[in-house]
């Protein structure tokens, strides 16, 4: 028999993955960047209660989001700067959430929640705008959305 969980959990599973197939590009990238900040959160909270196992669990899916999501989607040929800062920067979030894992430092995780959201942020703005704004925006956005990620990967690979 089915639970009231259970069906709740299918309903939002549906949910999701109607989103992800009306979703564009960039607004699936959104979605990715929303999935590693849930993740690192619920790390936070099953770390606080001392859950072991299920920071750990919560940890690796937020890697996993950022290393098998997020960063194996990079066009690094054809994103040049913007690609190897973001590149760069997945990196260190990457490792900055295995080192919280092992130390059981939230305030690792914080920072990572930090970045993602500073870059979930970004990539709204570019989901929302009308294919005219992308055309018109696209060669001073992308030089922004470049000296913005350069600034960050250099700034978080110094720490």
């Amino acid at each position: 028999m089915f639970t009231q969980a259970h069906a709740i959990n299918q309903y939002t599973k549906v949910g999701i993955e109607t989103g992800v197939v009306a979703a564009n590009p960039a607004k699936l990238v959104v979605m990715l960047y929303e999935g590693a900040v849930v993740a690192a959160h619920s790390a936070i909270h099953h770390m606080n209660k001392k859950e072991i196992s299920q920071k750990s669990a919560m940890v690796s899916k937020a890697i996993m989001i950022i290393e098998s999501g997020l960063r194996l989607s990079l066009d690094k040929s054809a994103g040049g700067e913007i690609a190897q800062s973001l590149d760069a920067l997945y990196a260190y979030m990457s490792d900055r959430l295995y080192i919280a894992n092992i130390r059981n430092q939230p305030e690792a995780i914080e920072e990572v929640i930090h970045l993602l959201n500073d870059l979930k942020a970004a990539w709204e703005s570019i989901a929302n705008m009308t294919p005219t704004q992308l055309n018109t925006m696209k060669t001073s956005a992308s030089a922004k959305a470049g000296n913005a990620a350069a600034r960050l990967a250099g700034q978080y690979a110094k720490a």
